[in-house]
């Protein structure tokens, strides 16, 4: 019987292992595909920290995801108010971004943009923590101002809670 030295084993497999290519193939469980409503909710909406009611706003988004790792997504929203927008995904947190143009209204007749940031992740209605492939998911709807816009140095902020569900 022929006796191989255990270094000489532990090399061949681990230059075996090195070299086996590593499949990252997108998972479409791992991310949100599909049609949703959005909706942020102006009954519970904050101003700068105050309650501040706001108009409800529901919408229908469009979402298009591709996923390298559970947790580490990108993709696109296409919102029926005409605007589209990267989604990305960390650590289970789903965020969108975009500019909405002419947000905050100037004494001058002026206008300045906001910056609207939508955060939210797989919830049950109870608000634990759901399973990833969930349907439901909730967080926050967050428009921020510039400091400095109409000439004031204080940002403007509105925060609403938002609500995305799978229709399709």
């Amino acid at each position: 019987m022929l006796r191989v030295p255990a270094f000489v084993t532990f090399t061949a497999v681990t230059c075996a292992v090195l070299q086996t290519p590593v499949a990252l193939a997108d998972n479409p469980e791992w991310g949100i595909n599909g049609t949703y409503t959005a909706t942020s909710n102006g009954e519970w909406a904050r101003k700068n920290e105050v309650f501040y009611d706001q108009a409800s706003l529901r919408s229908t988004w469009t979402v298009s995801t591709q996923c390298s790792y559970p947790g580490e997504c990108t993709g696109t929203v296409q919102s029926d108010f005409g605007w589209a927008a990267p989604i990305y995904q960390r650590s289970g947190v789903w965020y969108v971004k975009h500019t909405v143009e002419n947000w905050i209204p100037c004494p001058d007749g002026t206008t300045a943009p906001g910056l609207q940031t939508f955060r939210f992740k797989p919830m049950t209605p109870e608000g634990a923590y759901a399973d990833p492939t969930s349907d439901t998911l909730v967080g926050e709807d967050v428009t921020t101002g510039p400091s400095g816009a109409c000439g004031v140095s204080k940002p403007v902020y509105i925060n609403m809670p938002f609500k995305l569900v799978k229709v399709g």
